[in-house]
């Protein structure tokens, strides 16, 4: 396993993580759970990843009934939550979702509860809000780590402005800044991580923890003939990954690109998830599975990563043709 600083900060995070989002409570149960886990800790995974929101907080509960059992020591791996959309669906009430400092802090509370921990190495703002002042948002997350409950904060799908302007109020107020940012990054999602957040990294040295390398599954070449039961795309609710993704002009780059793994002799799977961790910029590629046989495979990543010459490069380029582009004028 290679191990990445997270940005500017002294964390050291595995290039490749293990997130329960969509697949814990919705898809499997303690023991495959508990099997997962395992197998990404026995091959030097550190870092796990979960959200108030994932299952409505039955994610939690879960990841934190699997680590209770494991009973590894809690100086060897890092927890991540994240607050913003409340757990209680369509019952949540004013103050049970955002960024308010009562939400923020009743949301750290209640993540430790259902993981069973003493403190979150992470705890993420899901979303920005702009109905709260920017300066609420980083007095709370800096108050939660002066209290010992959270080590580092960060953003998920914050634009890079919203970012720099965190960072601002950090300096202004002599407070905490955030240090990561957790974005989606995949060969078809590139604008935030290749172009918006060029300056938070430059000047702010953020660090990334990213989600869906493989675009729900869609880089593994399996909904190239239609959408298998029991998958990602076929669950209830999920209407609008399956319309993001099956689009006839996407399926015909990802067939091109299963033929290019084909002829590097590894899976399309694990070329997908090492094209983003070749980026410097990535800290870790969060991996999502339901099956050992799929974590397996996905941790081949890590020997795919060296076949990624510039010739290769070109090739995945040559197919996708989507590269943000930059203007340097």
């Amino acid at each position: 396993m290679e191990y990445r600083r997270m940005g500017r900060s002294g964390l050291q995070l595995s290039v490749l993580s293990f997130g329960s989002w969509v697949t814990f409570h919705k898809q499997i149960n303690d023991n495959s759970a508990d099997e997962l886990m395992g197998i990404a800790y026995d091959n030097g995974i550190n870092f796990f990843d979960n959200a108030e929101a994932y299952a409505l907080g039955e994610s939690e509960k879960m990841m934190g009934r699997v680590l209770k059992q494991k009973n590894w020591d809690r100086t060897s791996y890092t927890l991540s939550s994240k607050a913003y959309f409340g757990w209680r669906g369509a019952h949540n009430k004013p103050n049970q979702t955002g960024l308010s400092r009562k939400h923020l802090t009743e949301a750290c509370h209640e993540a430790l509860g259902r993981l069973q921990t003493d403190y979150l190495d992470i705890f993420f703002c899901h979303r920005p809000d702009t109905g709260v002042p920017i300066e609420e948002v980083v007095w709370t997350m800096h108050n939660l780590i002066q209290q010992g409950k959270v080590l580092y904060w960060g953003t998920s799908q914050w634009s890079g402005a919203e970012i720099m302007e965190a960072h601002r109020v950090a300096d202004r107020f002599n407070l905490i800044a955030p240090t990561v940012e957790q974005p989606q990054y995949n060969m078809f999602e590139r604008f935030k991580m290749e172009q918006d957040y060029l300056p938070v990294f430059k000047n702010a040295g953020m660090g990334t923890t990213i989600w869906s390398p493989l675009a729900a599954g869609f880089l593994t070449g399996k909904y190239n003939n239609g959408i298998p039961e029991g998958s990602r795309l076929a669950i209830e609710g999920f209407d609008w990954l399956k319309d993001r993704w099956i689009q006839d002009a996407k399926l015909e780059k990802v067939k091109k690109l299963s033929a290019l793994a084909n002829e590097l002799g590894v899976s399309l799977a694990a070329l997908a998830i090492a094209w983003t961790i070749k980026n410097p910029n990535v800290s870790t590629a969060i991996l999502g599975a339901t099956k050992k046989e799929q974590l397996t495979e996905n941790l081949k990543a890590l020997d795919v990563l060296p076949l990624l010459s510039t010739e290769v490069i070109e090739k995945i380029e040559g197919i996708l043709q989507n590269k943000p582009f930059m203007d340097l004028s």
